[in-house]
């Protein structure tokens, strides 16, 4: 069901604190931000309440710790009780907060009655001594999930000024039930459902912009084809035409998508509508054109080609048809993904054997090495908000999925799951239904 929300605080308090710098997130060596999240407290109710309270505090620790902006202070730690302590703010004693180290806090109350609940959540500065955000929520006493990536979203943008990821998921390839499937994730792993179940090979997906569709490479037919699939009634739209079929890429805000077909002899980039059928071809130069990555404004497409000889990375301006070549260091240079904020794009290169990833401008400048010496590592894919990437890496031996910062600092283990994992693709920042 659809939240209610309130905003409980003057609109001009929520514009001034999204102006606040606690964190400069250009920074790739940043100083995580100390925060408090105390269970929250019980305002009475039925007694699944303090579950529910527990819970909901869990979550949002959980979620704040992930986006890799805040560390968060131990509750042994505190000095005051959470089911005592005022959590308004009028009472609320900040040096008690500040002498264990943390600079923000998160209070709560729930009051929950028969099976519909309500949260007032709020943050605090104990540096300046003053409410950032407050919000309510009220829904059934199930929706807590939602409600904390909801009140998680609102402090990522009081903060930080962008929405974060919180209502996204990952699309990912697991080997797990003996055949290459697609799974589904939220975006921190958890809630793990396969989505594919064609008993074949089944790669690369790629999310439209309203996530509601999946496209993706299957096997199932021999051949490799596109399948173009609705993620809710699983509905599928083919391309019809022969031969090979590749690495479908949506374009952002449209229901249509690049992908690389050879029908006309070497594989080209064409643009599709999403019921499959050719608007018109994107490359036109000759050898192997695959792996299109689109630029947020859609205007723009970085491609692997072998024109040169050797894999690398290309951008061609969809208007002008000009084409430039984006990489020159090392013969081995695939897989490019364009960050959301237009202004990264991160890739895999083959040195010495191995595979790494780096990030470069799209013109060229500031490349930067994120992986090194820890196996091979492929498959780079933005968050919606552009602060995390998530990757394939076979550090831990078998092919697992990772999450790191955007500058490649805390590389982690994003889940576990049977058998190997690859091809990860982070969806858009919406919810499906």
């Amino acid at each position: 069901m659809l939240l209610l929300l309130m905003i409980w605080m003057p609109l001009s308090s929520a514009v001034a604190a999204a102006q606040y710098n606690y964190i400069d997130i250009s920074n790739p060596f940043l100083s995580k931000t100390p925060i408090a999240v105390p269970t929250f407290k019980v305002r009475g109710g039925d007694p699944a309440t303090s579950g529910i309270a527990s819970d909901t505090a869990q979550l949002i620790s959980h979620y704040l710790d992930f986006t890799g902006y805040f560390s968060l202070v131990k509750p042994g730690a505190f000095l005051e009780n959470p089911q005592t302590m005022d959590i308004t703010g009028a009472g609320i004693r900040y040096r008690n907060w500040t002498a264990v180290g943390a600079e923000l806090l998160v209070t709560g109350g729930v009051v929950s009655h028969d099976g519909q609940a309500e949260f007032e959540l709020r943050l605090f500065d104990t540096v300046k001594e003053k409410l950032v955000l407050g919000k309510r929520y009220r829904g059934t006493v199930g929706d807590y999930r939602q409600i904390a990536r909801r009140f998680c979203s609102e402090v990522v943008y009081a903060i930080f000024g962008t929405r974060g990821f919180f209502d996204s998921k990952l699309a990912f390839v697991s080997n797990g039930s003996g055949q290459k499937e697609i799974y589904l994730c939220e975006f921190d792993g958890s809630e793990i459902t396969q989505f594919t179940h064609l008993r074949s090979i089944s790669l690369f997906p790629d999310w439209s912009s309203d996530g509601r569709w999946l496209a993706y490479t299957t096997y199932a037919e021999r051949q490799p084809r596109i399948y173009i699939q609705n993620i809710n009634d699983k509905r599928v739209a083919k391309i019809n035409k022969p031969r090979l079929q590749m690495s479908p890429a949506w374009l952002p805000g449209s229901f249509e998508l690049a992908a690389s077909l050879s029908f006309s002899g070497d594989q080209q980039i064409y643009l599709l509508t999403g019921n499959g059928k050719v608007i018109k071809r994107l490359t036109n130069t000759g050898g192997i054109n695959v792996e299109a990555t689109w630029s947020p404004d859609g205007k723009r497409i970085a491609f692997v080609s072998r024109r040169s000889g050797n894999p690398q990375i290309y951008i061609s301006d969809i208007g002008s048809g000009r084409v430039q070549r984006l990489t020159f260091e090392g013969r081995y240079n695939t897989q490019p993904s364009w960050s959301p904020k237009g202004d990264k794009i991160a890739y895999s290169a083959m040195n010495g054997g191995v595979l790494n990833l780096f990030t470069i401008n799209p013109d060229g400048g500031e490349l930067t090495q994120l992986t090194a010496n820890q196996g091979n590592n492929e498959a780079p894919t933005w968050s919606p908000d552009g602060s995390l990437i998530a990757f394939g890496s076979t550090r831990e031996g078998k092919s697992r999925i990772f999450v790191m910062t955007a500058y490649g600092t805390d590389q982690r283990r994003l889940l576990t799951l049977s058998g190997e994992q690859t091809n990860p693709k982070w969806s858009p920042n919406i919810l499906t239904p």
